[in-house]
């Protein structure tokens, strides 16, 4: 499945990867995040950190006629507020996903899979 954006030039399909790609690397970069979980914690084992090439595991990405919205499974550092990292994952990825590709999404679900203690 792709995102299809038309532009003035004609049209361009975005795979649902890409966008789970760039909406999980905007992510780990936020303050207070560990790192992306797996959507099947069960199959995949209790919450195992996903690595930069698998976080199309910990993301998806769901397109209903013009909406898009992204769901997006963290793990978070201990002793940081979760509602504030939660917010600043939503708008850092609304805004990547907007300048990088020109994708305005609908929603940015985060649910929070485990909390961890960060390596100083």
């Amino acid at each position: 499945m792709s995102i299809e954006l038309k532009t003035k030039f004609g049209q361009i399909d975005i795979s649902n990867e890409v966008i789970a790609t760039i909406a999980g690397g905007a992510a780990v970069d936020c303050y207070g995040i560990v790192g992306m979980a797996s959507k099947n914690q069960l199959k995949d084992g209790l919450t195992d950190i996903l690595r930069k090439e698998n976080f199309t595991r910990g993301v998806i990405v769901r397109q209903e006629q013009d909406d898009v919205q992204i769901d997006m499974y963290i793990i978070v550092s201990y002793g940081t507020k979760i509602s504030e990292i939660a917010h600043n994952v939503q708008s850092k990825v609304k805004y990547i996903l907007d300048k990088t590709v020109g994708l305005s999404t609908d929603s940015v679900n985060i649910y929070v899979q485990g909390v961890r203690v960060s390596n100083p």
